[in-house]
């Protein structure tokens, strides 16, 4: 079984903050679709979220919910190069802070629809060749791969065309995803790769934020809130059959309410 989750998610399977019914994937389908998404909630109730979960019985969502706007290839999509960052200054520094205090220096990281940036410590970056340890993007756009100067390598390889990463079983410690996990439309053959590529005892970060491309985000993820989104990533995990430990959420938003949010 593979180790730490974060939802920033780490480790916790369990049950009764229910966001949704057992036997379907529709009560999340309201609302229209947004741009933003915002987390009213003060204190914040993300890290209640999958504390104890009321998971369905089985996988609750249709090929509709991953549905896009724009269904047109991805490829298309990325072509071009974006150097922006597509969360703000704090966002950014929360989301540095949280690794800094949970890599290890030898560890071997692989980022999953990755790009220019990955938003690891600097000291960690530095600091990893000596350690034994590395980090390897894998993204649509080779040029903003190619500008990293976190990634020691990287793959240009489109997840929603195939899902099977092109590694190694067991060949990293830590697999990252910075909010890109609503843009997999395939995400239980996804997250069943991320297991495969961990090694025992191995962490994946998958984390989020408000802001998106909402045409090419999935259905399902344009139609529900903050708290909806840690519900339905956290079962992401939970339905890969067995393969990792329960999830754990925490918010560590720099300034609810004046910047952008990071779980």
């Amino acid at each position: 079984m593979r180790g730490g989750l974060a939802l920033l998610l780490a480790p916790a399977l369990s049950s009764s903050f229910r966001l949704a019914p057992s036997s379907t994937s529709r009560a999340f389908l309201h609302g229209t679709p947004l741009r933003m998404f915002r987390n009213p909630f003060s204190p914040s109730l993300i890290p209640k979220v999958l504390e104890q979960p009321k998971w369905p019985p089985e996988w609750p969502y249709s090929p509709s919910d991953f549905q896009r706007q724009d269904q047109s290839p991805d490829s298309d999509f990325y072509s071009q190069p974006r150097f922006v960052h597509h969360i703000d200054e704090g966002a950014r520094a929360a989301l540095t802070g949280f690794y800094s205090r949970n890599f290890e220096p030898g560890d071997d990281v692989l980022d999953i629809c990755s790009s220019w940036v990955s938003h690891y410590p600097k000291d960690w970056v530095e600091g990893k060749a000596k350690a034994g340890g590395s980090a390897t993007g894998l993204g649509m756009n080779e040029q903003e791969l190619s500008y990293s100067e976190e990634l020691d390598k990287y793959v240009v390889h489109d997840l929603n065309v195939d899902a099977t990463f092109p590694f190694p079983d067991a060949s990293f410690d830590v697999v990252t995803c910075v909010v890109s996990v609503d843009y997999l439309v395939r995400p239980r053959e996804v997250f069943g790769e991320i297991a495969r590529v961990l090694r025992p005892g191995g962490r994946c970060y998958i984390s989020m934020s408000n802001r998106c491309f909402p045409s090419k985000a999935f259905r399902i993820w344009l139609n529900t809130n903050d708290l909806e989104h840690v519900f339905i990533v956290g079962s992401f995990f939970h339905f890969t059959e067995g393969a990792f430990g329960p999830p754990k959420a925490h918010d560590v938003s720099p300034s609810p309410g004046m910047s952008d949010p990071m779980f």
